[in-house]
C-alpha cells in the first residue's frame, strides 16, 4: 500500500469521560445528571438488553455511571482497546483499568497514530448508548435535553476541537420530540458537526417508524445542513436472537441482520428520494450480504408494484438511491472486498471499531492491507479513506 494512505474510521467510540456532564450541566442537575461513583460490585445478569449493576463488597471495584435512579457500569469489553482476546470480559472495570486513549483525546490521537488512523468519528458508548436511548427514556425531560446538548458540545469543543480535524465529531438528537431534534441538528450544524446518530430502527425503541413520516423534520434539517445520520448496529436497543436460549455468540454472528432490515426500510420508504440530499452510513454493517439485498429490493419492487404497497415515489428501482447516498463500513469483511464491483467502490467505508472488543486497533493498518489486497491503489485509498472524508464532508 501507498505510504500515504491511511484510515479514515466512521466508526469508532470513545468512552464518556466522567465529568462530562458535571463541567456542563446546571448545579441542580448534578445528582441526578450522570456522574461517576466508585463502587464494589458486578454486572446484573437480569438485564439483557442494557447493563445495569449490583453493588456487592465482595465483587470487584468499578466506576460505575449515576443517572437518575439507573446504575450504568462500563464493561470491559466496551473498553477493550489494549487488552488481549483472552483476558476480555464483560465484567465492570474503572477508569485505571483503560487506555487512556478511551476517554481523552489527545491519547486517542496518539493510539491512532499506532495504528495507521488519520481520521476518526466516534459513537457513543455504554452511557449513552449508540444514538442517544440513555436519555430517551430518562424521567426528566428537561434534564435530558440539557444531556443531549452538553454531550453535544463536549464532542465539538473538547473531544475535536484541537485535533485538527481528526477527530470527527459525532451527535446524538432529543429522540423524544422530532421537533427539537431538528432545532439540535440546526444548532450543531451551526457550530461544524457534519453528521449525527439515529436508530437503524426506531420501531423497536417504540417510537414512529421512518415510514410514517413523524421524523420528516428532522431529516428536513440534516438535509439542510449536510448532515449525514449515522446508523450504528444496537442502536434500537435490540439484536437478532434466533431462541431465547441461543448463546451470545449467536446473536454476534447475526448482528448484520438488523442493517438488512434497516436498509431495505429505507429504501421503501422513499425518504432518500422525498430528501434528496440525505445521505446515510450503516456502522458496523459489514458488506458481503449487499449485493443481495439490492438485486432482491429491485426484484419485489417490479414484481409487486401493483399489489406489495410500493411508495408512489418509487417510480425506478430502489437500488438507484445507494450510489453517493447510502454507505457501509465494515472492520475487515474479506467476502466484501471479494465482490467490491458489487457491493460498490464508492460507497463501503473501513472501521477500526477503536476501543470495542472487536477493534482490530493496533493492527487497523495490517488488516486494512489485507482485505485490500489486490485493488489498486486509487481503490484502497477509496474505501480506506476517500468514501469516509466525502461522507463527513472533510474535503
Amino acid at each position: 500500500m501507498s505510504a500515504d494512505i491511511k484510515i479514515v474510521s466512521p466508526d469508532d467510540h470513545l468512552v464518556e469521560p466522567a465529568d462530562l456532564w458535571t463541567k456542563r450541566l446546571p448545579q441542580r442537575y448534578h445528582e441526578a445528571g450522570p456522574h461517576i461513583v466508585r463502587l464494589k460490585g458486578r454486572m446484573d445478569p437480569s438485564v439483557t438488553n442494557d447493563v445495569a449493576f449490583i453493588e456487592d463488597e465482595d465483587g470487584r471495584e468499578a466506576d460505575v455511571w449515576h443517572f437518575e435512579d439507573q446504575r450504568i457500569p462500563i464493561p470491559m469489553i466496551s473498553a477493550a482497546a489494549g487488552y488481549e482476546v483472552d483476558e476480555l470480559r464483560t465484567e465492570p472495570i474503572t477508569y485505571d483499568d483503560m487506555r487512556p486513549g478511551c476517554y481523552r483525546p489527545a491519547d486517542r490521537l496518539a493510539d491512532m497514530d499506532i495504528a495507521g488512523i488519520e481520521a476518526s468519528a466516534c459513537f457513543p458508548n455504554t452511557l449513552v448508548r449508540f444514538c442517544g436511548q440513555r436519555f430517551l427514556y430518562a424521567k426528566d425531560k428537561e434534564l435530558a435535553r440539557l444531556c443531549v446538548e452538553a454531550y453535544n458540545d463536549f464532542q465539538i469543543d473538547e473531544w475535536a476541537a484541537g485535533s485538527n480535524g481528526r477527530l470527527i465529531p459525532l451527535g446524538i438528537i432529543p429522540l423524544w420530540d422530532v421537533e427539537l431534534a431538528a432545532k439540535e441538528v440546526e444548532r450543531v450544524a451551526a457550530k461544524g458537526m457534519r453528521a449525527v446518530c439515529f436508530s437503524e430502527l426506531p420501531s423497536r425503541l417504540d417510537l414512529p417508524s421512518i415510514h410514517s413520516g413523524y421524523w420528516d423534520p428532522f431529516f428536513a434539517a440534516c438535509e439542510r445542513n449536510d448532515v449525514g445520520i449515522m446508523l450504528h448496529i444496537g442502536s434500537s436497543s435490540s439484536l437478532t436472537k434466533s431462541s431465547p436460549d441461543s448463546p451470545h455468540v449467536v446473536t454476534s454472528a447475526l448482528m448484520a441482520v438488523n442493517c438488512t432490515i434497516a436498509l431495505v426500510d429505507w429504501l421503501f420508504s422513499a425518504k432518500l428520494i422525498q430528501f434528496p440530499k440525505l445521505k446515510l452510513a450503516f456502522a458496523e454493517a459489514q458488506a458481503g450480504w449487499i449485493p443481495y439485498y439490492l438485486q432482491r429490493v429491485d426484484e419485489v419492487w417490479h414484481d409487486r408494484r401493483g399489489w406489495g404497497g410500493v411508495h408512489p415515489l418509487l417510480t425506478d428501482p430502489p437500488s438507484t438511491q445507494v450510489p453517493g447516498r447510502v454507505y457501509f463500513s465494515t472492520f475487515g469483511d474479506p467476502v466484501a472486498f471479494r465482490i467490491l464491483d458489487l457491493v460498490g467502490p464508492d460507497q463501503l467505508m473501513f472501521e477500526t471499531d477503536y476501543p470495542h472488543n472487536d477493534t482490530n486497533w493496533p493492527h487497523s493498518l495490517e488488516v486494512a492491507n489485507k482485505a485490500t489486497e489486490g485493488l489498486d491503489d486509487e481503490t484502497k485509498r477509496k474505501v480506506l479513506a476517500t468514501n469516509a472524508r466525502r461522507f463527513f464532508g472533510m474535503d
